[in-house]
């Protein structure tokens, strides 16, 4: 996995204006906490962070406070603005060296499915798996494997094997599949509509014996 710089600043303040406030300015709070460390109520350039949360690819960061030692940690969520779709909080949660971490890790599927060349269609149902393992063993993501991959063939959570890595979703959850192409029924066909008899108007009496 790839390792990243990050530079924050320690933060006192918590009033909701006085965040927004920063955000317009273009700085972002956040926190840093993990098992056995305080947390730290931290800020950072939305530039220096745009590569951390625009990528599929999970990083270690070098997290440098004041520029204090840098501290091992990894993105763990962050909050867009439900309008503007700007971060508005980020959470780094620390890497202890020897301890197992729980976090998403990105799939990207590899290779072509012969499936999708006979006309089916490809589905990419599980985007991300949640996984456990020591900091060391990180990946940056996933790789799965689709080159084998026909008509109504599916690869699940239980047919990936990674060494040093273990996989907490079902097991039995697609992460991909090759399904066949729908198929539009035929409409059937109109009913050619009777056309409507001539409507028959009778006369009176009277007007038939004036007729006479």
């Amino acid at each position: 996995m790839s390792e990243v710089t990050l530079k924050a600043s320690k933060r006192e303040e918590y009033k909701d204006s006085t965040l927004n406030q920063m955000r317009k300015m273009g700085v972002v709070p956040g926190i840093y906490y993990g098992k056995g460390t305080d947390n730290i109520e931290i800020s950072a350039k939305e530039l220096d962070l745009r590569p951390i949360i625009y990528t599929t690819e999970s990083h270690i960061i070098n997290l440098t406070i004041n520029e204090e030692k840098a501290l091992s940690c990894i993105l763990k969520d962050v909050q867009f603005h439900p309008v503007t779709d700007k971060p508005i909080h980020f959470d780094l949660i620390a890497l202890i060296e020897g301890e197992a971490i729980h976090i998403e890790v990105s799939v990207h599927l590899k290779g072509n499915a012969p499936g999708v060349k006979e006309g089916g269609v490809l589905q990419h149902n599980i985007h991300r798996l949640e996984i456990e393992c020591l900091p060391k063993n990180i990946p940056s993501h996933i790789d799965v494997d689709i080159s084998a991959l026909n008509i109504g063939d599916s690869i699940k959570v239980g047919d990936l094997k990674l060494d040093n890595i273990k996989i907490l979703n079902d097991e039995n959850s697609s992460i991909a599949a090759v399904v066949p192409p729908t198929v539009e029924k035929e409409k059937p066909a109109e009913e050619t509509e009777t056309p409507a008899e001539p409507e028959v108007i009778s006369k009176s009496k009277k007007e038939d014996e004036e007729e006479k």
